[in-house]
């Protein structure tokens, strides 16, 4: 089974990116062994990688990387019933470890102690062989691949912020950012009934994959723009301010924007993490009753991403614009560093590079 042993990827500290084999893992009883298919590159991946750090999770001994990952089931733990060898799954990575109040109110993503692929001290997956909680790999439809499967991740996080926000028929919604979270933000909020989406970049080359991806209107900036400029700019196109605005940056003058930009009465969701401290004009908001909600990662989000892609109701294979064999992880992490195209995949199985 072992062909070529346990290749993974492994952040050894800042700056230090290796491959090396590792040994095959054995599930334990609640788990499964999986030969991984495909592996998306995050940028918290190549945060940690350049930083060795991101807020409070800081890397203090190696860390397998990847955490956007399917793969298919090659054993099972004792006490696993609901999956088989031979199954195709997609991950979900963050695992309670507690059954803490969060996890009884079912938003187990704010669990302190919850264990996250790639996020320190928890190895992720981006690997030939990796164990996980059988209850959190969910099974793929044969019409969904592997690398579809991968992209669940990012897409929950988009169902995850549109929920937050409340997108629903007719919603209009800006959304500030159209890298990989921007996009799939795009595409669930039209899933999900947004009527009118302005999508905002300062790469005319993302915002040509949002027109491609659905989107009603693309908003180049300038990095010379006011908040309030670009603010005027979305009212003029959608004839009225929008219902909703998602914040996928994390830049300062972005967040100022998106709550000059948002209707009285509506929602600003932050999605995008930049430094600690901003300042926003608060007070703007306050008056206006417009509500700021945060997002942290996703939770539940798993069975409705499959649903919807399996019925077709949102397409994200555009979103895949670079392919490396796990080989050649370090390129397809400069790949990625260097912000070229959209979503990088890694290829962990030498004898299946398909999608």
């Amino acid at each position: 089974m072992a062909q070529g042993g346990n290749l993974s990827v492994v952040l050894h500290s800042k700056g230090d990116l290796r491959l090396e084999n590792r040994p095959v893992p054995e599930p334990g009883p609640k788990e499964v062994l999986l030969q991984m298919h495909s592996v998306g590159i995050c940028g918290s991946d190549v945060h940690y990688w350049q930083h060795g750090r991101i807020g409070d999770f800081v890397l203090t001994k190696p860390m397998v990387l990847g955490h956007e990952a399917a793969g298919r089931v090659v054993k099972v733990g004792a006490e696993v019933e609901h999956l088989k060898a031979g199954d195709r799954v997609a991950i979900e990575p963050g695992v309670p470890r507690d059954m803490d109040e969060f996890f009884k109110n079912g938003r187990y993503n704010l669990s302190p102690t919850i264990f996250f692929c790639a996020t320190p001290p928890d190895d992720g997956n981006l690997c030939r062989y990796y164990t996980h909680s059988a209850n959190f790999c969910y099974k793929l439809p044969d019409n969904v691949t592997f690398e579809e499967g991968a992209l669940i991740e990012p897409l929950s996080v988009g169902i995850h912020a549109c929920r937050r926000a409340g997108v629903t028929l007719g919603s209009s919604v800006l959304i500030c950012g159209a890298g990989p979270i921007g996009l799939v933000c795009l595409v669930v909020a039209k899933a999900m009934g947004a009527s009118q989406v302005v999508i905002t970049d300062l790469s005319s080359e993302r915002l040509a994959m949002a027109k491609e991806l659905g989107a009603d209107f693309q908003l180049t900036v300038a990095r010379e723009n006011t908040p309030q400029q670009l603010a005027e700019r979305v009212t003029e196109m959608l004839g009225a301010q929008p219902h909703i605005t998602i914040e996928c940056t994390g830049v300062e003058s972005c967040i100022q924007t998106a709550i000059y930009a948002t209707r009285s009465g509506g929602v600003v969701v932050l999605v995008g993490m930049g430094s600690e401290m901003a300042s926003v004009p608060l007070i703007n908001a306050a008056v206006r009753e417009v509500d700021i909600r945060g997002v942290f990662r996703y939770c539940n989000t798993w069975p409705m991403a499959i649903a919807m892609l399996a019925s077709g109701k949102v397409n994200v294979k555009p979103l895949v614009t670079h392919r490396f064999p796990l080989e050649q992880a370090v390129q397809a992490f400069e790949t990625t560093r260097q912000g070229l195209g959209v979503k990088v995949m890694l290829k962990c199985d030498q004898n299946d590079q398909k999608p």
